[in-house]
């Protein structure tokens, strides 16, 4: 997809210099009538995020629901062999003891060696059956979860994975399968049976090992330790397993496998990711342990907890609304002074920082004549219950405004180039003179000065990355004094190291695939198929089947966004700690494959209808459609047991999407100007409706970064929203982001800035990884004698050409002998 491509909504009204011009009368209505999509319907979603679903909606995301008949097949095989080799005769599996468990698995895991491939394939299905849990013997869901994780860890103890690993390899390079897939028309569930199933059980195998309980054996907790050390390590053909699924990515997106269930493999590849690179938790946690090693200041607070605590804000009113506010205030409806509600954007009210004597620059339009009214609330907050705001404080000291308001969630937080960017301008106006990068001389300068590099001082932030920096700088400018660097094996470098060769592929196959599964795209010719793993052999004939796999379908595509927005912001976080040039090469290849356009393309949708969308069948999910009797499928049985009011995996895929949006763009001025560009505010002013609180935090950081370059008619227009930014964003505290003062003093050149970006990257790419890194710097030996006397190792097979190689290039060679003796 190409940046020019962008369907941009019809509310963009920004001319070139950047400010937006005031739409009048009908065109508000018209012009914004998208914007009121469900706002009035906007409740408070009760969603907490977290590194994944439950284990269950895991587990269930798996498998579509096209292939809900092979759980049956999988039972049948089992039931077949376990009946003529399960050791003692009419006893169930769950009956057996641990011992006979594993003389029977070990004898599965000898016939997976057979060279006949169905006979591979139903011992295959016999260890899936195994690995999801016996349902035939169990009675309730949760018997099906317990003896799915028994039998896990049983599995793996035997060393399965091993064995799976070995068949998976095989059919990746099964070349006939890939070319007779290359060659059909219409693929097919029939095309990847053998892969889907090696995938299921290792997916069932990494995701079951993954997750804690309380009740886990202390066996088990060493499994799992052994476990992720061995998928993180270069074990599998020297390299991390993760690289093989991008191996497999890599060929589904350049057609040559069109065949791979690429749902399956996605899934598997983000949580190998999260297993062997740790979640969101244990990366804070070891932020915390990298800053206390390089002797910096501990976080001024825990982000999780932070985000976990705030509260959502009602979206701006849209132009209907107001209209209709408008029309009711001119009927004389509004008789006493409107209430406010706790939690509406404009909580501040009086207390707003932006606010001035004049409060009719504060309204959202000209139009809203009620704004003197301070506190004015929205149309959607009528039918709440409201509080009555509390009456005016008198004017006091600022040292008495401590608990009002509450506060804000953040701690400020400052760079030390702001503080030598503020020394030098302060120095500019009033010695005439600057000191470079001196931050402690503060001689000639007035007492307010000191007083403000004093308090900027007490909120100095020192990243790790900022570290980093340095010393990389010092690394390049002193090879030799400072020597080889000590590179922490862990397990994001080994990862890294894995991918470096081939990463601009990895990341142009993860867009491709989340631009083909977005609501959004268009259906085109030249676009992959992604739903080779969902669609059935035979299309369906009725209608009840059609609904059926038009569920599944949309399913399929949201859990691939998932995935895919999950995986993408976990290399991102991980990389970012590991090396901050790590994170840059990711992020610039991200940068250059369109992926900020694509993103704000995912979002100009409705999102409210994306986040609410109702895409699946209860009774069609596993483990419960296992255990239950299967009902006649209606439509009212398509539709019952999801009492839910929000999808949790599509707010988890655009809250994904939207961090790494702010991680693309975060202090990259080239970037945050494509925001500009590709007009992105009123796509992400509407992203506000979703009334969750992290959303709406990682939408408004991303309006604050370009509210500067927004016009100030913008930013008078939409007063609640800088309003919010204020309350729910962290501040830096010289930061201009309000009132945007000399931006056009700034220009931007995206291939320059990206150009020394790339440079640097570079530098530290071949200083740390390329093996002829000191070749010029390596000593040289010019002594005859010990350069002759010196072994060589030479082939086995020298001695056997040795005398025709003399022959050849020496004895028949003319030697020009006076050539030595002329001067050059």
């Amino acid at each position: 997809m190409q940046a020019e491509d962008m369907e941009v909504p019809i509310i963009n009204n920004l001319n070139d210099s950047g400010d937006r011009q005031r739409p009048r009368g009908k065109d508000v209505f018209k012009d914004q009538q998208k914007e009121s999509e469900s706002s009035m319907e906007s409740p408070n979603l009760e969603f907490e995020y977290g590194d994944t679903d439950t284990l269950t909606a895991e587990l269930s995301e798996l498998y579509s629901y096209t292939e809900e008949p092979e759980f049956a097949l999988n039972r049948d095989y089992f039931e077949e062999d376990f009946r003529s080799h399960g050791g003692s005769r009419g006893r169930r599996w769950i009956e057996q003891t641990v011992e006979e468990q594993k003389a029977y698995v070990m004898r599965l895991l000898d016939a997976l060696e057979v060279t006949d491939r169905d006979k591979r394939l139903k011992v295959a299905r016999a260890i899936l059956y195994l690995a999801q849990g016996v349902f035939d013997e169990c009675d309730t869901e949760v018997d099906v979860l317990h003896w799915s994780r028994r039998n896990v860890f049983l599995l793996y103890d035997m060393g399965i994975f091993t064995a799976l690993l070995e068949l998976l390899s095989m059919e990746i390079d099964n070349s006939q399968a890939c070319s007779s897939a290359v060659r059909k028309p219409a693929i097919s569930l029939a095309d990847s049976t053998e892969l889907r199933v090696l995938l299921s059980i290792m997916y069932l195998m990494v995701e079951t090992i993954r997750v804690q309980t309380e009740d886990d054996r202390p066996e088990w907790k060493a499994a799992r330790e052994a476990f992720k050390n061995e998928l993180g390590s270069p074990l599998y053909n020297g390299e991390p397993f993760a690289l093989l699924l991008f191996t497999m990515v890599t060929k589904f997106c350049s057609m040559n496998a069109p065949h791979f269930p690429m749902k399956k493999v996605l899934l598997l590849l983000w949580k190998t990711i999260l297993f062997t690179l740790g979640g969101f938790e244990e990366l804070q946690e070891m932020k915390v342990r990298g800053r206390e090693r390089l002797n910096l200041p501990p976080l001024p607070e825990d982000s999780i907890k932070v985000v976990r605590a705030m509260r959502a804000a009602s979206p701006p009113a849209s132009a209907m609304e107001l209209i209709e506010q408008q029309q009711q205030q001119k009927r004389g409806r509004r008789s006493r002074r409107p209430l406010v509600k706790q939690d509406s954007l404009d909580t501040y009210n009086e207390r707003d920082p932006f606010k001035n004597d004049d409060a009719r620059d504060e309204e959202e339009d000209p139009e809203d004549t009620d704004s003197g009214i301070e506190g004015e609330v929205d149309p959607l907050d009528r039918d709440v219950i409201i509080q009555p705001p509390p009456p005016p404080p008198p004017l006091r000291p600022p040292t008495e405004r401590v608990n009002f308001p509450k506060g804000l969630p953040w701690a400020p937080k400052v760079r030390e180039k702001d503080i030598e960017h503020f020394l030098e301008t302060s120095r500019n106006k009033f010695i005439g003179f600057t000191l470079g990068n001196d931050t402690e001389t503060l001689v000639g300068l007035p007492r307010p000065i000191h007083e403000s590099v004093k308090t900027l001082k007490q909120h100095k932030y020192v990243s790790i990355a900022e570290v980093q920096i340095k010393r990389e700088e010092e690394l390049q400018q002193c090879p030799l004094t400072l020597g080889d660097e000590e590179v922490e094996e862990t397990p994001a470098e080994m990862l890294y190291l894995g991918m470096l060769p081939n990463l601009s592929q990895y990341v142009i196959a993860l867009l491709k695939l989340l631009l083909a599964a977005a609501p959004t795209s268009k259906a085109k010719t030249d676009s992959i198929n992604i739903l080779a793993d969902v669609l059935p052999e035979e299309m369906p004939i009725t209608v009840m089947q059609s609904m059926k796999l038009g569920i599944d379908v949309n399913r399929h595509k949201e859990i691939i966004v998932k995935a895919i927005s999950a995986l993408l912001l976990l290399l991102l976080k991980h990389f970012k700690l590991n090396h901050i040039y790590q994170f840059e090469i990711v992020s610039q290849h991200l940068v250059f494959a369109n992926c900020i356009p694509l993103i704000l393309k995912f979002f100009n949708q409705n999102i409210m209808s994306y986040i609410s969308a109702k895409n699946s069948i209860c009774v069609l999910d596993f483990p419960h459609c296992v255990v239950h009797e299967m009902p006649e499928l209606t439509a009212e049985s398509l539709e019952a047991g999801d009492s839910n009011q929000f999808c949790w995996r599509n707010l988890f895929s655009c809250i994904n999407l939207l961090r790494i949006l702010n991680k693309l763009t975060k202090w990259k001025h080239s970037r945050t100007m494509m925001l500009v560009v590709f007009k992105s505010a009123p796509i992400l002013k509407r992203a506000l409706k979703v009334k969750q609180a992290m959303m709406q935090l990682y939408v408004l950081k991303l309006l604050k970064i370009q509210t500067k370059y927004l016009g100030r008619q913008w930013r008078k227009s939409n007063m609640k929203t800088m309003s919010a930014i204020y309350q729910k964003v962290r501040h830096r505290l010289n930061d201009d982001w309000a009132y945007g003062n000399d931006i056009d003093a700034r220009p931007w050149d995206f291939q320059a800035e990206e150009c020394a970006l790339r440079e640097s990257i570079e530098k530290f790419n071949s200083r740390r990884y390329d093996r002829n890194k000191n070749g010029d710097f390596a000593p040289v030996d010019n002594c005859l004698q010990s350069v002759l006397g010196q072994r060589v190792e030479l082939p086995e097979d020298f001695h056997y050409s040795y005398e025709m190689w003399l022959e050849r290039e020496v004895f028949s060679q003319p030697i020009q002998w006076e050539g030595l003796l002329q001067n050059p």
